[in-house]
């Protein structure tokens, strides 16, 4: 089995985001700039493509590389990760311990302040506990996606319509198709933070987005998981607007969504 990184990127050039994420396995990169184009390369004895386009949305670059992928189990990333020494050894290890799984979760070191989950074992992932990880640790069996049929919202993430989400939508779609999703206590790489293309502080649009993803993700039961997110991010997230305001601007996201 091989592994291949699926990167979505903005205005990067092929090397330097190669040297910068410290590439050792294939990988497509689908690079998010002013123009068209195509470059390939041999980097490490890997195979690197590297997809030159003007459309935005990281939900739009996902998709397209996996319909470029062609390795078998695809590595979902972005420019700012940085790989561990032997992370194509790691992630085909855990496969092969877990040979059941179609998609295994890995970590991948932030920022404290940043940091959403931390896996310590390995288990099955479910529809109520999704919502917690982003796309750089999902790992996939390529079979099983393409057999899914499952991608990316045009709707959510970076360039989108609202902030973020893309990637526990894409989650849970794959595990409402039955397949089944692990999580595996190794890293993988860190995250090399710099300014976020889609977060810029704990605002109305920052919570009634997150609203409008609680209502895809959650359906009838939005507002109860909107109240319990909040209360156990609330002194992170509600220092200066208030649980309050920051509940009653989610419910404003969920109610749109019903109405």
């Amino acid at each position: 089995m091989k592994v291949e990184v699926l990167a979505s990127v903005m205005n990067c050039d092929l090397e330097r985001i190669a040297q910068r994420m410290r590439l050792d396995s294939d990988a497509v990169i689908i690079n998010q700039c002013d123009r068209y184009g195509y470059e390939e390369t041999e980097w490490r004895g890997h195979r690197l493509r590297f997809f030159s386009c003007a459309q935005r949305g990281v939900g739009r670059s996902r998709d397209t590389a996996i319909l470029l992928a062609d390795s078998d189990i695809c590595l979902f990333s972005d420019g700012d990760i940085v790989y561990e020494d032997g992370y194509e050894r790691l992630i085909l290890e855990e496969f092969e311990r877990m040979p059941e799984a179609d998609m295994i979760l890995f970590n991948i070191e932030v920022e404290e302040d940043r940091r959403t989950y931390h896996i310590d074992g390995r288990r099955r992932v479910r529809w109520y506990n999704c919502g917690r990880y982003g796309a750089v640790s999902f790992a996939v069996r390529r079979d099983s996606l393409l057999e899914s049929g499952v991608t990316f919202s045009l709707l959510f993430g970076g360039g989108a319509r609202y902030s973020n989400g893309e990637d526990s939508l894409f989650l849970k779609e794959f595990l409402h198709k039955g397949y089944r999703v692990m999580t595996a206590p190794v890293t993988i790489g860190r995250e090399d933070a710099g300014k976020s293309s889609w977060f810029d502080g704990y605002h109305k649009k920052f919570f009634y987005d997150r609203g409008v993803l609680y209502h895809f993700l959650y359906g009838k039961l939005a507002l109860p998981m909107a109240l319990r997110f909040l209360l156990a991010h609330r002194e992170k997230m509600c220092s200066e607007v208030g649980l309050r305001q920051a509940f009653s601007w989610m419910r404003q996201g969920i109610r749109r969504q019903e109405g």
